[in-house]
């Protein structure tokens, strides 16, 4: 057996070297894992009022160190202005201009800073930044409306600031690292929750001065486990401000609702009651006569479609605007007439811009080809966005409303760029399970050639309930398979968001059946074509592409092997989860019948014999790390040829450099020892 396997590496070395001399003839670089992380990777822009100036986060990381540094960057939206704003070697982000645009407000931890705070920084003069808020708890998610700065804080409810201070310094100096809770939720991806510590919204004078509570005096917390810009809204002329909270107050089973306080107020009004699912994201139109939320309609099903609905704050009324569309209204902004709404929209495979007129609800596509996100729009219509493809990371685009033409106005990443020999990709539809159509991407390597054969790396995406569109992924990119040497690709099974309720709903509770039918029929759609070797397959993913590699494991499949990351392997010992996902809509595991048997990939360990790399971090809380070691053990007890690759300092993705690049690494050399690379 060994000295088999050692011709097989020595076949594949070979195979290796001729490939990688065929891709370098052009003196150009591959988009190695190395590359990936020499770029820069720019955040959401925020725009002036005016519609002059935009300002993103820009992200760089230096990969001796294991460090990130994030600056704020200022553009010109005519693209006559680009350059670093913020020069203080700390983390710089989550930007918003002042009502006259004459000042930046961000998020930074400087020089003596124990927690971020509020900086402000002049945009139209020089000048530093200074310190607005002294928060022992720290501050996020900061908004600037009429004189006041709002931001997030997660605070001890019942104690003064110097209280807190005291308390934040005693839990710094102390050696006790244990945690204890009495209630959900505990944790929320990486991060464990302090059960006595609640999120609340505060005021400051954007001139200095105390800050003051919003949310606090009225009883009502923001959403534990995670808070954000949009968690909340204030109105443009400060009567209101709007808020998600847990009406039921319960870990275990929440009931988000939306929540109106005026500023100074102790009385909040849930203006959600008669809605049983999820109530979010509110957005203020710009004449604050219009609260904007989305709203799902299934308790328990997190990708429910969600729907634009607006209450009337003069009348109380409120009606559901896209009630006839069969997509999720996310990353809306208000057009600055009130007319209509811009969104950044998930639709089969694409995330697009579509405007959606508040009137009539219907919704009309901007822009049709590659990935957008992180709209703003300013007071004199300009929109800007982020934008990105397979072969581009995010970029800097001001977005003409009515042709959907965009101007690019940054070049961050274009040197790097301009040295990598990319390949190219395309958009199929393939017959999966019962014959209905499956949208699915496929990469090709630099120099492919259709006269040769190659191997295929077929990608299984996480979610369950998530689309792959087209943007850049660095954690799994597939143009870096590709310039591996294989033909790789992302199928959007049953169950991927962006192709409707019932697409995405198909496969609950049975996690199973179609995602397994629809991977099974895109191998065979691969071996159908003569550019493809059949011989030369594998495949693999993360999370529920974890999962649904794992269920693999025992069952018919023409793969050679398997990469699984952070599997869902044993759905029972997924309760240790931070997010428990059937039990709310479906039961829990002690009742009867109960689903979990025939849904969990443990029950089928009895068939396991493909070869698997199995991949995990200690801190990931979603799907806890015991789910690969299980799986890992079960595998080794078997003797199925297997790998467990374990990180002790990383979470559900793998996050820093030298581990991504180390992760890349033993992706390939796992795939290239059964599926040796390149064309023949």
């Amino acid at each position: 057996m060994q000295i088999f396997r050692l011709i097989f590496i020595f076949l594949i070395m070979a195979v290796t070297a001729d490939w990688a001399q065929a891709l370098n003839n052009d003196g150009n670089r591959l988009l190695s894992a190395e590359v990936l992380w020499e770029m820069k990777r720019t955040g959401s822009p925020v725009i002036s009022p005016d519609g002059r100036w935009v300002v993103a986060p820009v992200t760089r990381y230096t990969v001796n160190d294991d460090k990130s540094h994030t600056d704020l960057w200022l553009f010109a939206s005519d693209g006559t202005v680009e350059r670093q704003l913020t020069m203080s070697g700390f983390a710089d982000g989550q930007p918003a201009f002042s009502p006259d645009g004459s000042k930046l407000a961000f998020v930074s931890r400087r020089d003596q800073d124990d927690a971020s705070q509020v900086y402000l920084l002049p945009v139209r003069e020089p000048g530093e930044a200074t310190r607005l808020t002294g928060i022992p708890t720290g501050v996020s998610a900061p908004k600037w409306s009429g004189e006041y700065i709002y931001f997030i804080s997660r605070v001890w409810p019942e104690k003064s600031w110097e209280e807190m201070a005291e308390k934040v310094k005693k839990e710094r100096e102390s050696h006790m690292s244990a945690r204890t809770w009495n209630e959900l939720p505990y944790a929320h991806w990486d991060t464990w929750i302090d059960e006595q510590r609640q999120a609340h919204l505060y005021r400051i004078p954007a001139s200095g001065g105390e800050a003051e509570p919003v949310t606090l005096p009225t009883g009502w917390e923001l959403p534990r486990s995670t808070q954000g810009t949009s968690s909340y809204d204030v109105a443009p002329d400060g009567s209101y401000v709007a808020f998600s909270a847990d009406s039921k107050r319960d870990g275990v089973d929440p009931k988000m609702d939306i929540f109106l306080v005026r500023p100074g107020s102790s009385e909040a009004v849930n203006i959600t009651p008669d809605n049983e699912a999820t109530d979010a994201s509110p957005l203020f139109s710009h004449d604050s006569r219009y609260l904007a939320f989305n709203r799902q309609v299934i308790k328990g099903f997190y990708a429910d479609t969600r729907r634009l609905w607006l209450h009337d704050l003069e009348t109380g009324n409120q009606r559901e605007v896209t009630g006839d569309w069969d997509r999720s209204a996310d990353g809306l902004v208000w057009m600055p007439d009130g007319t209509g709404m811009f969104g950044a929209i998930d639709d089969a495979g694409t995330r697009r811009i579509y405007q959606i007129d508040i009137a009539t609800g219907s919704p009309s596509p901007v822009t049709a080809e590659t990935d957008f996100s992180g709209l703003a729009v300013s007071d004199n219509g300009t929109l800007v966005a982020s934008n990105q493809s397979f072969l581009h990371p995010p970029q800097l685009v001001v977005v003409s409303p009515r042709t959907g033409e965009t101007r690019r106005i940054d070049t961050i990443n274009d040197e790097i760029l301009a040295g990598v020999d990319l390949g190219t990709y395309e958009s199929v539809t393939y017959s999966g399970h019962d014959g209905q159509d499956i949208q699915m991407w496929v990469h090709y390597p630099p120099g492919f050639d259709k006269s040769r054969k190659y191997p295929l790396f077929l990608l299984i995406h996480g979610g369950p309930h998530s689309g792959i569109t087209d943007g850049f992924h660095f954690r799994w990119n597939a143009q870096t398979f590709a310039s591996w040497g294989y033909v790789t690709a992302w199928p959007n099974f049953h169950g991927s968001s962006g192709f409707g309720q019932d697409f995405t709903d198909a496969i609950n509770p049975d996690w199973i059946t179609k995602p397994y039918a629809d991977v099974i029929k895109a191998a065979e759609w691969f071996a159908g074509q003569r550019w493809i070797d059949q011989s030369r397959m594998v495949t693999g993913g993360g999370s529920y592409g974890g999962y649904l590699s794992s269920i693999l494991l025992g069952r018919e499949h023409p793969f050679n092997a398997l990469v699984i990351h952070a599997p869902v392997y044993n759905l029972y010992s997924q309760m240790a989860s931070d997010f428990s996902v059937h039990s709310t809509r479906y039961g829990d595991y002690w009742e009867e019948p109960s689903i979990y048997k025939e849904l969990s990939p443990h029950y089928f360990a009895g068939d396991f014999d493909t070869p698997a790399l199995v991949i995990h971090g200690q801190l990931d809380y979603r799907v806890p790390v015991g789910q690969a070691f299980e799986l890992f053990r079960t595998l080794q007890h078997r003797g199925v040829d297997s790998r467990l690759v374990y990180y002790p300092d990383e979470n559900h993705w793998i996050l820093k450099p030298n581990n991504s690049i180390y992760w890349y690494s033993q992706v390939r050399e796992w795939i290239e020892e059964y599926a040796p690379p390149g064309g023949k």
